[in-house]
């Protein structure tokens, strides 16, 4: 399929891409509860004639197009329906008519942008070979991940895919810009939660109580150390603790103290490590105070590693349908995405399209109230990856 006809298909149908993005942004469902938004992406590839299955995981959707010689790859797309809860701060017509609840990480761009593809290959099927297999994915922005759940569902069979991209929104690139790193990328994403057991009593009076919050003090100090002093330097690790609750006044020390936190590692091996590590140290140093630990930590998203045979030849494909000057090369990232569950299965390439304005507005970061995006960015995120897909095939 030429580019020249890519290109004015993606740019002719801007209005159509709008007007999907638009009203996904207005009506967005939360992690799990994607049900309206399942069902309007399901009546729009039922009405470009798309066969599809709905209810996979609960609210995905999966479906394979077929081109000419359907035997001879499968290729895989996938995005996420899911939205954020946070109250949308933007003043535009499509703002979110769901107080609390915002699109603001840009799964409404991703939606639209599969939905795009989708349009694209379909109306020109007769000109590609191979199959497409599609996925729209519930839950990413929620434990456990819906796309580990649509892999035990068996999206990734039947056909069996060759090979998977997804794109995300990049508020540090301007629309028409898009970037690309091959190999490791972002990091594994794991819960903790810490429950620290002591005995409470009167403030001024520390040796009749097992004091619960100063304990949590040393064990926190000592899991940074952890971090800074047992982990690769070559390897880059993040552990943060963003709760911590015990007591109500002043002058009284309490029964217990719970602690909440992330652990981020770029190690499959470290994480594993880290993970005993976590656990032995806090249970010996409440141990030697005389408390208690109860420590959970519930396995998130693996880290996430994009094949560099196929990120590689993504990145020169973009080059050569953009122009060298429009692909750049990311950086790593501490944040975590849940395509990491397939690209440990199949060759996977995840990149960034970017989407501010010349670098002066729609430049607020993904999870902030103020998130949006420089519509244009539509045209090369729909154009770009059907470029890709199609070169893939080959």
């Amino acid at each position: 399929m030429r580019i020249d006809s890519i290109k004015k298909f993606a740019a002719d149908n801007f209005p159509e891409w709008q007007r999907i993005r638009q009203y996904i942004h207005q009506h967005p469902e939360l992690s799990f509860e994607e049900h309206n938004t399942a069902a309007f992406v399901s009546q729009q590839l039922a009405a470009w004639g798309i066969k599809h299955t709905t209810g996979i995981a609960g609210t995905g959707i999966v479906g394979v197009l077929e081109g000419r010689n359907p035997g001879k790859r499968c290729i895989a797309i996938r995005a996420e329906l899911d939205a954020l809860p946070i109250l949308e701060a933007n003043d535009v017509p499509y703002k979110s008519k769901f107080p609390g609840v915002m699109h603001a990480c840009g799964h409404d761009v991703h939606t639209t942008c599969l939905l795009g593809v989708l349009r694209l290959l379909s109306v020109y099927k007769n000109e590609w070979e191979g199959q497409v297999k599609f996925i729209f994915q519930p839950g990413e922005e929620k434990h456990p991940g819906g796309g580990s759940l649509m892999i035990a569902e068996g999206v990734l069979e039947n056909p069996k895919v060759d090979a998977l991209f997804a794109l995300h929104v990049y508020p540090h690139l301007p629309a028409g810009v898009v970037g690309f790193r091959s190999g490791q990328y972002m990091a594994s994403t794991d819960e903790i939660h810490i429950s620290i057991q002591g005995k409470g009593g009167h403030a001024a009076l520390p040796h009749q109580t097992i004091d619960p919050i100063a304990i949590s003090a040393q064990v926190i100090t000592a899991l940074q150390q952890v971090i800074s002093r047992r982990s690769n330097p070559v390897s880059p690790s993040v552990l943060s603790f963003g709760m911590i609750a015990g007591g109500t006044v002043n002058n009284v020390i309490p029964d217990s103290v719970q602690l909440a936190g992330t652990l981020r590692t770029m190690n499959e091996a470290w994480r594993a490590e880290a993970h005993q590590l976590i656990k032995q140290i806090t249970n010996n140093i409440c141990e030697a105070f005389g408390a208690t630990a109860s420590i959970d930590i519930p396995k998130g998203y693996p880290s996430l590693y994009n094949d560099p045979t196929l990120t590689n030849a993504a990145e020169n494909w973009a080059k050569s349908f953009l122009g060298p000057e429009q692909v750049k090369t990311l950086d790593l990232r501490m944040t975590a995405d849940d395509f990491a569950f397939y690209s440990h299965q199949v060759p996977g390439c995840y990149y960034r399209i970017g989407t501010n304005t010349a670098g002066t507005t729609h430049t607020a970061s993904v999870h902030n109230p103020h998130f949006d995006i420089d519509e244009s960015a539509l045209i090369t995120a729909i154009s770009l990856m059907s470029h890709l897909v199609l070169e893939a095939m080959k």
